[in-house]
């Protein structure tokens, strides 16, 4: 039986997408920054008050 492994590099998904809608509303890359550190916090607040 092979042992599965799973290598995870770079940035998930959440934060790519909170990073793509702060940089399209903002044009800040300290606020895309701070977005992508919040990741799915975000997006879920970008969706909830839009």
């Amino acid at each position: 039986m092979k042992k599965k492994e799973t290598v995870k590099t770079g940035i998930g998904f959440g934060s790519a997408l909170a990073i793509t809608i702060s940089w399209s509303v903002n044009k800040s890359i300290l606020w895309a920054i701070f977005h992508g550190i919040l990741s799915w916090i975000y997006v879920i607040y970008y969706a909830v008050t839009r």
